[in-house]
């Protein structure tokens, strides 16, 4: 095509001595383009840019990017000066589609590609080509580019309130907020005060909110929407709450058929109170307790302990065991017998948490009482000094019940110390010996991370030694353990993931389960009834989702059961923390009704709007709208490409990115979860290994498939 450097075809193109000049006749091609598509083609071919659709495309483009950009620039620089709007957004959609790389992408916004995007929205011509434009760099934006752009949220927001007859902009829009609110607000650290401020998170959630009220027809618009709320919870609360129907809508997603919704809004009200949220506290006052004991118990708690056995109440094991610590402690100083101490406090350790308490003696003298820490004759000063002592004397006998011994009491020596790096190596090395030794799982479930330690209370469940307190807090774990897990999973989950969404359920399904366990068999007045009340009410909801009534009738047990589990912690002296938990089952069981019935009809479009997804991705494609040409376009990309063998230009998502809107769903969201449980002890998990005989059970290690196959032997067809 002929080059002019006259600027009668292209006004204000470049003249003599620029870098670049506008091919004659361009822009009058354009001009007589039927659709964006078509006037993008027109453009490349007339600025000799390769096709971007291609590996092989990006890669001249990485090679002569200065020239290529030098090109684009003054395009649009001519487009500008001669107002030629439809140019300007031609140039916007070739630089977009660039941002499918990386590094370019990173290229393209140092030389201010947001510049010549946000002018485009003021043009009815330009700004779905504009906004389209920021779906792309945004989808595969990096970090700074996402956050860059997420300093535009109010001007995004506001053409939803100028436009509300456009559903494509809200559309658009939602989508472009979504992901670049992540770069910002999705992060464990807190982020930067400055940028949390520009990027108007409550102007924001207003807009969006606004927007869903409106009649809905796009599911990805609402699929991002669900993302964008999620989001700034953690670390913008009070912007969140400054917009209680955002809350509301978190809520009601709840009542959602598809349970990685459902996961994903309680996750939005699960995080929402971590910043005003406080541990749970642990210290014990015995003598607290006795003088509460000797006061005496309410009556109506008092039916409930002679219901369940008040011989079995934590409030009895806690006092009788603390007697005997104390007797057993005195006796061995008189005594001397370690051996004999040490199988007292195997019983006192295996029956109640805070019995094993320190102590010591004191001596009277001319400054009154001190405390005794170096007395001839004396075995032991401290009390819990006794239990190195104790565990000493049992290994010296070897038998395998007192080498059992020894290994628990020198765990919990550690656990009292405060010393539990320790006290879990000794639980693995004790757990090489024994396999079967319940309270070593216990300990090593108290490690740091999750899926370990829910992988050892499971097996520890399944031990037949173990006492009914270290079954109850194995099973407090566990439901706790999986509830976080199940959720992360969930929630986390790109779009269709069907391994996802089976791990999930199945994480969840044994939490809900374990609570179930827990709360028929654990004291009335136990510690944890009320997180583990908590936990049940919460896993009830997401298990069963649109199945519960909007009042939550179902659950009116479980809530009468956490009043009553209240009432026992302040008898006892047990502080009712504002724990996380505790704050998030108040928060969810607050909102569910109202939230329920203000949203019910969005929650039932989204399913309605997923369902079609579904069944367009098991159908093929959908035939494109009018308008959709230079979308499918932009997102395209041929990723085969023989020259580039170490796969160096590819595209790249953005952080926190987990949309994949044309993976097929399952139509039975809990048909799989059972693929994912260990045929043994039940523990939940994608990564277990298949029977070589059957191939049909499933296992979390060589331990479990050992301890099943007593019962797994008779029908294991390879062995048969």
């Amino acid at each position: 095509m002929a080059a002019s450097r006259v600027s009668t075809k292209a006004p204000g193109a470049s003249v003599a001595g620029d870098s670049f000049v506008i091919p004659d006749g361009m822009f009058d091609n354009i001009s007589n383009a039927l659709s964006w598509d078509a006037t993008v083609s027109q453009m490349c071919d007339s600025l000799k840019i390769p096709d971007l659709t291609t590996r092989h495309g990006l890669k001249k483009v990485h090679t002569r990017f200065n020239e290529m950009y030098k090109r684009l620039d003054a395009a649009y620089t001519s487009a500008k000066r001669s107002k030629n709007e439809k140019a300007m957004g031609g140039v916007v959609a070739i630089m977009a589609k660039m941002c499918a790389d990386a590094i370019l992408r990173d290229k393209l916004f140092q030389k201010g590609l947001l510049k010549k995007v946000i002018p485009l929205l003021a043009f009815d011509s330009t700004r779905h080509v504009a906004l389209q434009a920021l779906v792309m760099v945004t989808h595969h934006g990096g970090l700074e580019a996402r956050q860059e752009i997420a300093r535009q949220n109010g001007t995004l927001v506001k053409l939803i309130q100028d436009f509300p007859d456009d559903p494509k902009i809200a559309e658009l829009v939602i989508i472009t907020v979504a992901h670049a609110t992540e770069a910002v607000v999705s992060c464990e650290q807190v982020p930067d005060p400055r940028l949390v401020r520009d990027v108007s998170i409550r102007t924001t959630l207003e807009g969006v909110v606004a927007a869903l009220r409106r009649p809905v027809n796009s599911y990805a618009m609402l699929t991002h929407a669900i993302s964008l709320l999620v989001a700034p919870t953690q670390h913008c609360p009070r912007e969140c709450k400054s917009v209680p129907s955002a809350l509301a809508l978190l809520a009601a997603f709840t009542r959602s058929k598809v349970i990685e919704t459902r996961a994903t809004g309680f996750t939005g009200l699960l995080r929402l109170p971590i910043s005003e949220s406080e541990f749970e506290q642990t210290a014990f006052d015995p003598q607290g307790l006795f003088a509460r004991y000797q006061r005496g118990t309410p009556q109506h708690l008092s039916d409930i302990l002679m219901d369940y056995g008040p011989e079995k109440a934590e409030i009895s094991l806690t006092l009788k065991c603390t007697v005997e610590y104390q007797k057993a402690i005195m006796q061995a100083m008189q005594d001397r017998d370690m051996y004999a101490l040490g199988k007292k406090l195997l019983t006192i350790i295996q029956s109640t948490e805070f019995a094993i308490a320190e102590g010591g003696w004191q001596m009277e003298g001319g400054a009154g009482w001190t405390n005794v820490t170096d007395a001839p004759g004396l075995p032991f000063t401290r009390w819990t000094d006794s239990l190195p002592l104790s565990a000493k004397a049992l290994r010296a006998k070897g038998t395998p019940a007192d080498l059992d011994a020894a290994d628990i009491i020198e765990m919990k020596f550690y656990m009292v110390r405060g010393r539990l790096p320790e006290a879990i190596t000794l639980g693995h090395t004790a757990l090489k010996r024994n396999r079967n030794l319940a309270y070593a799982y216990y300990i090593v479930s108290m490690g740091a991370e999750i899926q370990p330690g829910l992988r050892a209370v499971k097996k520890g469940l399944k031990c037949r030694n173990a006492t009914p307190f270290v079954r109850n807090q194995m099973l407090w774990r566990a439901v706790n353990h999986a509830s976080q897990q199940g959720l992360a999973i969930l929630h986390d989950a790109p779009e269709g993931d069907m391994q996802a969404r089976g791990e999930g359920t199945a994480f969840l399904m044994s939490a809900w389960e374990d609570a179930k366990t827990y709360i028929a068999e654990a004291p009335p007045d136990g510690r944890h009834m009320l997180a583990v009340l908590s936990w049940y009410a919460i896993l009830t909801i997401l298990i069963r989702g649109p199945e519960l009534s909007e009042d939550l009738k179902e659950l009116l047990p479980a809530r009468r059961k956490m009043k009553t589990a209240v009432e026992f912690m302040n008898h006892m002296g047990y502080p009712v923390a504002r724990t996380q938990l505790n704050l998030a089952r108040e928060l969810i069981l607050c909102l569910y009704t109202d939230a329920a019935r203000e949203w019910g009809a969005l929650v039932k479009r989204h399913d309605e709007l997923e369902a079609i997804a579904m069944e367009a991705c098991n159908c093929g494609p959908a035939s494109a709208e009018p308008d959709d040409g230079l979308a499918d376009w932009l997102e395209k990309l041929d990723m085969d490409d023989p020259d580039d063998e170490h796969g160096v230009y590819m595209r790249e998502h953005g952080p926190g990115h987990k949309h994949s809107h044309n993976a097929p769903k399952a139509k039975n969201e809990m048909a799989s979860y059972e693929l994912y449980r260990c045929s043994w002890c039940g523990n939940p998990s994608a990564v277990l290994r298949k029977c070589g005989g059957c191939g049909t059970k499933k296992y979390c290690d060589a331990g479990c498939q050992k301890s099943h196959w007593t019962e797994h032997k008779v029908e294991c067809k390879g062995r048969a």
